[in-house]
């Protein structure tokens, strides 16, 4: 049973060097004890994904992967971005595996809750989700921001799992139809669900950093948010409607104040509030504009249909083969 049950572990690292040799141990040790379980085939890979490292992750990478038969690796030519990892270790796994798992190498996700999601899979499920059960290692700002950000995707009609990031098991054809999704500007846990097919989720408890540095600061988050919210909806232009007829309603009552005033003869200077309804109204206009241009810049990206990402060295296929 456990030759049709190939499985690879996809790891993006970029500057893991501190963590990265525990990470090798634990996820071997999973690895090595599915398949003495036959949970999984003797063939099975762990696959980092090296995204334009600057430190000696590739160097560790590649000892690693002389060192043990479970290690593979692959190389960007430079940085791409964590999505774009995740996706370029799915689309070079894919044509040998038939369940993938995507974890970051932090170890801040749980790696003892790969076997369940491999239980699961063996259930029949084609995508099983990674779900934290709290958010207690996380800061009150983190907290409140992310149950924040959750509830407003679920308010503009996109299907996110709350509290699961990009730790997941996605099988064969789960993972083909995921891939032929071509939009350049990714945002996997927005995607994921459109896949469909049978899906669950297995909880696990998220730990602090084994080591290192994160690699998601508050600047990255905004910018990872910004992308999920103008990927999958366009409310915020239709937000910029509202806002238009908002100010022309509040100009019309202003107006008829105005005139009411002016036949009543009281004539009272309006420096200060022409002042106010021209920064007012320039505000509006510059973020209006702002929110446009987004659109507009996820539309010049993707007609230039670039690739996502250049594979400057791997030695997956070699050792499938």
């Amino acid at each position: 049973m456990n030759e049709n049950n190939v499985l690879t572990i996809i790891v993006p690292c970029y500057n893991e060097e501190p963590v990265l040799p525990e990470t090798v141990k634990e996820l071997t040790t999973i690895l090595n004890n599915l398949i003495t379980d036959k949970k999984v085939a003797a063939n099975s890979k762990i696959l980092f994904v090296n995204d334009g490292s600057k430190d000696k992750t590739w160097a560790l990478i590649s000892r690693h992967s002389a060192e043990s038969e479970l290690v593979t690796g692959l190389k960007f030519s430079r940085n791409y971005g964590h999505q774009n990892a995740l996706l370029a270790g799915m689309s070079v796994a894919v044509k040998y595996s038939d369940m993938m798992i995507t974890i970051d190498a932090d170890l801040q996700d749980d790696v003892n809750a790969i076997p369940k999601m491999v239980e699961k899979y063996h259930e029949g499920y084609d995508v099983v989700y990674g779900v934290r059960n709290s958010r207690k290692t996380d800061t009150f700002f983190k907290r409140r921001t992310a149950l924040a950000f959750y509830g407003l995707m679920r308010k503009m009609g996109v299907n996110l799992v709350p509290d699961s990031a990009d730790y997941r098991l996605l099988s064969k054809r789960a993972t083909e139809s995921l891939l032929a999704f071509k939009e350049r500007n990714l945002f996997l846990r927005g995607m994921v669900p459109l896949v469909g097919y049978r899906s669950t989720k297995v909880y696990y408890a998220r730990k602090e950093r084994f080591a290192g540095e994160s690699k998601y600061p508050l600047s990255k988050m905004l910018h990872f948010a910004l992308d999920g919210i103008t990927s999958f909806s366009i409310a915020p232009i239709h937000l910029i409607l509202y806002l238009g007829l908002l100010t022309v309603a509040v100009s019309i009552v202003c107006m008829i104040y105005v005139i009411v005033e002016k036949c009543l003869g009281h004539v009272v200077s309006g420096w200060s509030s022409l002042m106010i309804s021209i920064w007012l109204l320039g505000g509006i206009q510059l973020i209006s504009i702002s929110v446009i241009g987004e659109y507009i810049g996820k539309i010049f990206s993707e007609v230039k249909h670039r690739p996502r990402f250049t594979i400057e060295a791997e030695n997956y296929t070699e050792k499938m083969k």
